[in-house]
């Protein structure tokens, strides 16, 4: 019998796994003993993408060349991990392997990198699944001895297949026709769009839109101390009893008043006035917050701590992967199952060893017991994942931050065995003339339960209501009058925006596609930080404190797609659709083939929208500018791509040089005629530069920050020459955009180097060898502007003075890899020699 080869996700689970089982001996990239083989992936290793013969290569940003719909997909290495999918490749396809076991993460993504991977290497042989939810030892060895079936899994493979290939159709075709429908006018500006992204983004910018529309208005409150007969003070609010909600009036509330008029008169009615008391006093229970799932875990983290949702997720990462410390963290269940009253009861009895904690953990263990509890054991309420908690296995060495999100971990599933937090809740009305009434509450805390878990003994004496008899009437000692105003809704931070994802569905009218989208929401637990990073990166959302802003490049796409009528690009209930859709196929309802022919005319219909649209500028709420025209004095008002004068030809492009003006920025340029340093900016090749925008008779112009056009000559950062100007000899100096020869400040040069080249910044030590020696060492973390992808290259000193790269041309493998559908276009099997290749700058 030949050896079964597992597959890991990552190197560390790989590690853990060849522990758990024992017996391994270590090789460069594997374990092995007599009957397994240990390895692993790092991530995904393979990506999905147009085959090469069908591939655009020039004008796949113009409508020309849309919708790009494949006759297939192939399977294309991610470069950066090229080395490892051989190493894999060559040990599924060894003699003495006879079967393969899955043992990537639990869940669509996972079953996905395994499945590329299988596709690529042609493999026939058969599957098994490894299925853990815990990384502890004990945990490793209880899956192995219950491995599934690679057909029963495969429903969840064609679900995640579905999932990957859809999102690549409408994101590719989507970005695409959205860029080329925005730079119809000339230019480039790059639009990116998502199936989660935008409907994530259209969330944020409806709040924003709340907000700027939000018209503030004065109210007055009333605030009574009344003196009781023994001498005691306590505050009571006015209230009118009568008040009852009314939808169409949000700000109306039954303690606020709408005129000074009225509250004086209250005021002056009510002070110094005896008033008769009533009180009602109720005993009130709270038990403690369910167990976490990862969006709650990152909600509560950022609350707290002020983690991001990728921070949150990295940490619980290293907890469950590093530390073995809590369960399996990309989980969207907050229940555990049935059976795991032992586990809990293990992890417990180590949990009492953990710092000072065992105080806690004994009445658990010895007094309240666990016992099966519908709020915290529940298989009903549980998918491929249960609630993170932590495992027996106590972390030894954890860092700050880790310790920190362990703690949070800990406590709330300590909480949750404790019984419920018991209140005496103390209403108090004081009546004066049995006309104006004021409201006075308190809290008293009888019995801490779960939130001794949390210091919380005993009740803050500001909580409690002094002592008062209702026999007895009270005096009114005196009254503020508050003048106060409504408040715009909140900014989004992190932690609310996970919650708007989360309950994203709450406003669908489809009662299926509403339960579709209530169990996943936009994006998964696991993928929720990553779709906000991207808003943050893409410079559609901007962070100010904990604060998340959508820009005006947001607004625009939002309003773009409004305009063209494409909302399922931007509504929750494409993902709504798409979730209800999966979950169908992971059951076995619905087949893979029949959902990707409904995207690919979801993908036709989307482009043919952006394609037939017959008007440059597309409807929407537009701004009119504060500050009046400065040729004619008209109003200036914006549409889609500009900022127009309404009286005369003066205006200007909303979009310059790929970065979109917004309103503020518009009104600085007109008043002062310039406005920057700015970011964001792209050239027509796709690079990245800072620069001050000039409101012009001509136009809009770039200022660079050029020495040679200031009033003052710029200082050089160091007085250190770099190195020789290959233009003119003289020295080249560092200055603080740019490198500079000397001989620029007399208008005797123009030598001059960015100090940013296809995203990567340029140091002193590269340019002082590019200079000398004609060519820079290997440099690495450039991103293509064609394809974004990152790359390694030289930069070379040309004999003209214009710079370059130098590709070292690689060997050819022996034979490229294919897919699991149809060959890849197979490359040469002659190993050439390396030779040279150079490119402009």
């Amino acid at each position: 019998m030949g050896k079964q080869l597992i597959i890991a996700e990552k190197p560390s689970v790989a590690a853990d796994i060849a522990k758990a089982l024992g017996g391994f001996s270590k090789e460069k990239d594997y374990f092995e003993n007599t009957d397994f083989i240990v390895s692993s992936a790092v991530g995904h290793l393979l990506e999905i993408a147009m085959p090469e013969e069908e591939e655009v290569k020039r004008g796949k940003w113009s409508f020309a060349n849309l919708p790009a719909i494949p006759s297939h997909f192939e399977l294309n290495p991610i470069e950066k991990t090229a080395d490892r999918l051989k190493v894999l490749t060559k040990l599924i396809k060894r003699n003495d392997v006879d079967a393969l076991i899955n043992a990537c993460d639990a869940g669509r993504e996972g079953e996905l990198i395994f499945r590329y991977i299988v596709a690529h290497s042609k493999t026939k042989k058969p599957v098994q699944r490894l299925w853990l939810q815990s990384m502890t030892p004990q945990a490793i060895r209880q899956g192995f001895s219950k491995l599934k079936s690679g057909e029963e899994l495969q429903p969840l493979a064609d679900a995640a297949m579905c999932r990957s290939e859809s999102d690549w159709l409408i994101g590719i075709n989507g970005t695409r026709a959205m860029t080329a429908f925005n730079s119809k006018s000339g230019g480039f500006q790059l639009t990116t769009v998502g199936r989660v992204q935008t409907p994530t983004l259209a969330v944020l910018v409806e709040r924003e839109d709340k907000i700027r529309r939000f018209v503030s208005k004065v109210f007055w409150t009333l605030e009574a101390d009344f003196l009781t007969p023994e001498g005691n003070h306590y505050l009571g609010k006015w209230f009118n009893p009568d008040w009852k909600k009314n939808e169409a009036d949000p700000d109306a509330k039954a303690d606020r008043l709408w005129t000074l008029e009225q509250a004086d008169a209250i005021q002056q009615a009510c002070l110094n006035q005896p008033a008769h008391v009533e009180e009602e006093s109720k005993a009130q229970q709270q038990q403690a917050p369910l167990l976490f799932d990862l969006t709650s875990l990152q909600r509560e983290a950022n609350q707290k701590f002020g983690f991001s949702a990728k921070t949150t997720l990295g940490l619980a990462q290293s907890l469950y992967e590093k530390h073995k410390a809590i369960t399996y963290p990309r989980t969207d269940a907050r229940a555990l199952p049935e059976d795991y009253i032992n586990t809990v009861t293990e992890t417990f009895q180590q949990l009492q060893h953990y710092g000072h904690w065992e105080t806690l953990v004994k009445p658990i263990l010895n007094q309240y017991g666990i016992r099966p509890n519908k709020r915290i054991f529940d298989n009903s309420k549980i998918s491929d994942h249960f609630a993170i908690i932590p495992t027996p296995q106590l972390p030894k060495t954890l860092n700050e931050l880790e310790t920190k999100l362990y703690e949070l971990i800990a406590k709330r599933f300590m909480a949750i065995f404790y019984p419920a937090a018991e209140f005496l809740q103390t209403t108090r009305i004081s009546r004066i003339n049995n006309l104006h009434h004021f409201k006075s509450e308190g809290k008293i805390l009888v019995k801490p339960g779960w939130l001794m878990v949390y210091g919380r003994e005993a009740q803050d004496d500001d909580a409690v209501l002094c002592p008062v008899d209702t026999k007895k009437p009270v005096q009114t000692d005196s009254i503020e009058v508050n003048e106060q105003a409504t408040k715009p809704p909140a900014r989004f931070t992190e932690a609310t925006l996970l919650s708007a994802m989360e309950g994203a569905g709450k406003h669908i009218d489809d009662e299926e596609l509403k339960a579709a989208i209530k169990e996943k929401g936009l994006g998964t637990p696991a993928t929720r930080a990553t779709i906000i990073e991207g808003l943050l990166n893409e410079k559609y959302v901007i962070r100010e404190a904990r604060d998340l802003i959508p820009t005006a490049k947001a607004s625009s796409l939002i309003t773009l797609l409004r305009g063209l009528g494409i909302p399922e690009m931007f509504s929750p209930e494409l993902t709504a659709e798409w979730e209800y859709k999966l979950a169908q196929i992971e059951r076995g309802e619905l087949s893979r083939p029949t959902f990707m022919q409904g995207i690919v005319e979801m993908t036709q219909r989307i482009v043919g929208k952006a394609k037939n649209y017959d008007s440059d500028t597309v409807p929407g709420e537009y701004a009119v500018l504060k500050t009046p025209c400065p040729e004619c004095k008209g109003e200036v008002r914006e549409n889609y791509k500009r900022f127009q004068c309404q009286s005369c030809s003066f205006g200007f492009w909303k979009i310059i040089g790929g970065r979109q003006l917004d309103v503020e920025e518009a009104e600085t340029l007109i008043q002062e005629k310039r406005i920057g340093p700015l970011e964001g900016f792209r050239s027509r090749l796709g690079r990245a530069f800072s620069a001050t925008l000039l409101l012009k008779d001509s136009g809009l112009e770039f200022d660079f920050g050029d020495p040679t056009q200031s009033d003052t000559p710029a200082e050089p950062v160091s007085s250190e020459s770099l190195g020789p100007c290959p233009k003119c000899t003289h020295d080249v100096y560092e200055y603080d955009n740019a490198y500079y020869c000397s001989q620029t400040l007399q208008k005797k040069c123009d030598f001059r180097f960015s100090k940013i080249v296809l995203q990567r910044s340029i140091d002193r030590e590269t340019i002082h060898a590019l200079l000398h020696k004609k060519r820079t060492p290997l440099l690495d973390r450039f991103i293509s502007s064609r394809t974004k992808r990152a790359f390694s290259a030289h930069l070379i000193l040309k004999d003209d003075a214009s710079m370059g790269f130098e590709f070292a041309a690689k060997a050819t493998d022996e034979k490229a890899e294919g897919t699991a559908e149809k060959p890849v276009r197979k490359k040469s099997t002659t190993t050439k020699t390396a030779t040279k290749r150079t490119k402009s700058v």
